[in-house]
């Protein structure tokens, strides 16, 4: 059987690389295959590929290593490339949170929704663009998977810029989501179990929890609203939650009773509705607003990371350990499902063609999918229930907007994406947002696409 070669666009991501380099080497189906490694960093590129080495050897496996700054050199011959990349990601996130927050508008991740994931697009997608340009003339028939946030602006915009090219979007928020729910309704993780949820990528709803026919949704929401007063008091009085942990029960719970659906992945989507801003006057509201994304914790984690990474390389610590401190990653994950099992399934981001019958028959959406080497097949979904019905589709909108403003180059379609968006409350703080943004990022931003002078962009 052929072994595939599998590009890494982004080996030195905070999240991805070494989960990668482990599932490569642990795999039967892959570690024959290839790991092309690329980052534009070429010190850290340096240590993956060795990292990458010292894994494969200490496995006695057949893994090819490739690495290069330049991906053109090592996408020829692929099978799949993963996009996991980011511009100065920890950085540029504080930076957004912190703009938005002096207009009002407070991001607990600041990576996908509200201004944090327009302008987060806005650095990243021209990066993405690229990519599919050099994919459609290298390697036309490979399998391009999108793990950039925002996953949806990005998923979005590579099936309508490059339509030949096989593409889906992942994000890895979704990829523990049927254990999850398992273990609050105490049933096993098997085949008896069905969880089907909907939504654009970081604001899925549960539609559907079922073991063997039974219904399991009174027992999960029981079993939130358990832990969700404890939780409440536990982190109100400051329990040390990080701004994506901070409150998450007792916010699922309250979003459950107003829209009669859970949300699935609460740590982002809490931001992406409008309740947790701070605007109420009634003084009735239970929570206080959403906590800043902690830009400067996450440097130290990313800087902790490549310490670690150091320490294999230096031989301070086995690489014994490095097996048992590290396990799949959801992208190898999926290729190793599509590569080897017949119709695996997966939770991944993919146009709906009707699987949710009330959303837009072309919405780009997380779903449950069989998924092989002819792409995923979402499986058939309840109806979403209105209110949440029309806030995705306007999620929906946003992402769109995004998309066609940055492949366009049309600051105005932005303007409209934020203006669009389910945090944004004045036009006049919208303009003068924009404008802070692009004056703070203007290093980062491709500003010959915006029409912006070499001068105002830095």
């Amino acid at each position: 059987m052929q072994h595939p070669k599998i590009v890494i666009l982004g080996a030195g991501s905070f999240f991805f690389g070494r989960k990668a380099i482990w599932q490569m080497v642990h795999s039967p189906h892959l570690r024959e295959g290839t790991l092309a490694l690329v980052d534009t960093d070429g010190e850290r590129l340096e240590k993956m590929r060795r990292l990458a080495e010292l894994a494969r050897d200490h496995h006695g496996v057949k893994l090819a290593i490739e690495a290069s700054t330049d991906r053109r050199e090592v996408l020829e011959g692929s099978d799949f490339i993963v996009l996991s990349f980011a511009d100065r990601n920890a950085h540029f996130r504080g930076v957004d949170c912190e703009v938005a927050a002096r207009y009002g508008i407070r991001m607990c991740s600041g990576d996908t929704i509200g201004p944090g994931g327009v302008m987060r697009s806005a650095r990243e997608l021209p990066e993405v663009l690229r990519c599919c340009e050099d994919i459609s003339n290298l390697c036309p028939d490979a399998w391009v998977i999108n793990y950039v946030n925002p996953t949806t602006v990005h998923g979005m915009a590579i099936r309508r810029y490059f339509p030949k090219l096989k593409s889906l979007a992942l994000c890895d928020a979704q990829w523990g989501l049927r254990n999850r729910f398992a273990q609050l309704a105490d049933v096993p993780n098997d085949e008896k179990l069905t969880v089907l949820s909907a939504g654009p990528n970081h604001y899925t709803w549960l539609l559907k929890a079922e073991y063997d026919g039974r219904d399991l949704m009174p027992d999960i929401i029981a079993s939130l609203r358990a832990s969700a007063e404890a939780d409440f008091n536990e982190q109100a009085q400051g329990g040390g939650k990080h701004a994506k942990g901070w409150l998450n029960n007792s916010i699922a719970i309250e979003l459950y009773d107003a829209f009669g659906v859970l949300p699935t992945v609460l740590g982002h989507t809490k931001e992406y509705v409008p309740f947790y801003q701070g605007r109420g006057v009634s003084g009735n509201d239970r929570h206080p607003p959403l906590k800043l994304f902690e830009a400067d914790e996450r440097t130290r984690q990313t800087e902790k990371a490549w310490a670690q990474v150091d320490a294999f390389l230096s031989g301070e610590q086995s690489m014994d350990s490095f097996d048992e401190q590290f396990g799949p990653d959801p992208a190898t994950d999926l290729i190793e499902g599509m590569w080897a099992k017949p119709a695996s399934r997966f939770f991944v981001n993919t146009t709906s063609h009707g699987a949710v019958p009330n959303l837009s028959h072309d919405a780009f959406i997380e779903l449950y999918c069989e998924l092989d080497m002819d792409g995923p097949r979402p499986l058939p979904c309840p109806p979403m229930p209105r209110g949440v019905r029309g806030l995705c589709e306007q999620v929906l909108d946003t992402h769109e907007l995004t998309a066609e403003g940055i492949y366009e180059g049309d600051l105005k379609l932005l303007r409209r994406a934020l203006l669009t968006d389910p945090l944004t409350m004045s036009i006049g703080d919208t303009d003068a947002m924009l404008e802070a943004f692009l004056e703070c990022e203007r290093d980062a931003i491709d500003a010959e696409r915006y029409g912006l002078s070499p001068a105002a962009a830095g």
